[in-house]
């Protein structure tokens, strides 16, 4: 069983872990590319910047030569309608991502026909009057060797058309350094610090569960001692957490109550069937010895009787344990009025009145016992008459018999449905019987869903009224 704990202790830590681990990855990605999203963003909107910067200069005429390109941070190309880079960046050695690997600028290959600037010298041959910048695109990602330091750029490109109908195209990049390092970074922190919240959250996991199960362990323990000793008087702790490990305490408890009364009673059971039984058999015994030495003596009208009424014991006896083991009633149309009259049929003094029809659903077998018990018993207390009276009340049917006789005490009407009672201790066992006919009578009663109860009949004796649930339509 501890191991069974121990288990349980490892897979909820485990669970747990996973959870947390899952979540830690999903959030620690999502950190991540949101990281290096708006990173990238912020490197194009500098590309942006920069190659609109240059853009705006060439578009107010500013001579090729005459552009401010000297940011190492940043290189630049700048392209004609041809594809010759016609301006670079100071220093660049090599570049890759823009779509032209040309760092190099190259005359330009529409010279100036405009002579307003009064300056044909220059070795572009060229400058351009004011025009109108395009929208910006990102071209993507790529690299740069500056002065011979190679990094990784994001390239954004701007389009520039001249009045006069010139167009060209501004590439400019702006590094990915921070980003690399902003993302290696967080992943660095992640990868160790992930581990190390884990290893916490297992850590609590387990001491949390070890403290959750401790009650249950002490049910265990408890429980395998009431195994052991086979006391079932004692009972497992029950912890003052009300929550589930509580209940689950209670509840055993209470099985635990309900198994000792049904042991008792078994043990009791055992011990008045034991006694009940051994007087008949003693008797029919004793009978048959004088019988054997004197045949003369034999009493065949004794021996004959306690052998019916060993007969009977031992039927009754059989009948609760058949209750007992929880045997079901059968599911049965019975008219409890015909029964009725059938059980009173051939009895001296007992009259039936009542509904024509009175129906249940049930074991006739069983029904039919009740009420032969009941009859028995009244007739036995009754000073003249028994009245059986069947009647529908609601949708319950009710059966009560009622005699004139001497009635029941009231401190006494549960105690006479117990298993062995008899009120009258100065009562022969030939004339009261074995004192297990409305015991009996009640565990039927109670197996069909019904009542018995004991009141006082109209006529001063004791009334007895079976209600059980009517027939469904």
């Amino acid at each position: 069983m501890s191991r069974l704990f121990a288990s349980v202790r490892a897979r909820a830590t485990l669970a747990a872990t996973l959870v947390v681990a899952v979540a830690l990855v999903a959030a620690g990605t999502a950190v991540l590319l949101s990281l290096r999203s708006n990173l990238l963003g912020e490197a194009g909107t500098q590309a942006e910047r920069s190659a609109r910067d240059v853009a705006t200069s060439l578009a107010v005429g500013t001579r090729y030569t005459e552009l401010n390109l000297d940011d190492d941070d940043r290189p630049v190309q700048v392209v004609d309608e041809a594809g010759t880079v016609v301006a670079a960046s100071e220093d660049l050695e090599r570049i890759t991502g823009t779509g032209v690997d040309a760092v190099t600028p190259q005359p330009s290959a529409s010279p100036s026909d405009d002579g307003d600037d009064g300056d044909d010298d220059d070795d572009s041959g060229e400058s351009l009057e004011a025009g109108e910048i395009g929208e910006p695109a990102t071209v993507g990602d790529g690299t740069a060797t500056v002065d011979g330091d190679t990094e990784d750029y994001r390239f954004v490109t701007v389009p520039v058309e001249t009045r006069r109908g010139d167009q060209l195209t501004v590439y400019a990049g702006a590094p990915l350094s921070a980003e690399h390092g902003a993302v290696n970074t967080a992943l660095t922190v992640m990868l160790i610090g992930f581990p190390l919240l884990l290893a916490v959250v297992a850590w609590v996991t387990w001491l949390v569960t070890r403290r959750a199960l401790r009650p249950v362990e002490g049910i265990r323990r408890e429980m395998a001692a009431i195994t052991a000793s086979e006391d079932l008087a004692r009972r497992v702790p029950v912890p003052g957490t009300h929550d589930e490990v509580a209940r689950l305490a209670t509840t055993t408890n209470q099985t635990l109550a309900a198994l000792e009364s049904s042991v008792e009673r078994q043990r009791r059971f055992v011990a008045d069937a034991s006694h009940e039984l051994r007087s008949p058999i003693a008797s029919l015994r004793t009978q048959l010895e004088v019988a054997a030495a004197h045949p003369e003596l034999l009493d065949l009208d004794g021996a004959v009787e306690d052998t019916v009424r060993l007969q009977r014991l031992a039927a009754d006896l059989l009948l609760l344990a058949r209750l007992d083991a929880g045997e079901r009633p059968a599911d049965a149309r019975v008219d409890l009025a015909a029964l009725a009259r059938e059980a009173a049929e051939g009895r001296t003094g007992v009259s039936v009145r009542g509904d024509a029809a009175v129906n249940v659903a049930g074991s006739r077998g069983q029904l039919g016992r009740v009420l032969a018990n009941l009859l028995d018993n009244a007739q036995r207390h009754a000073r003249s008459a028994v009245e059986v009276t069947v009647r529908r009340d609601g949708e319950a049917a009710v059966v009560a018999v009622a005699d004139d006789g001497e009635g029941v005490p009231a401190a006494d009407r549960e105690r006479i449905f117990e298993r062995f009672v008899r009120l009258d201790a100065a009562r022969s066992r030939d004339d009261g019987g074995a004192g297990l006919g409305l015991a009996i009578a009640r565990d039927v009663a109670v197996r069909h869903g019904g009542t018995l109860t004991v009141h006082d009949a109209p006529a001063g004796g004791a009334l007895f009224e079976l209600r059980l649930p009517g027939e469904r339509a």
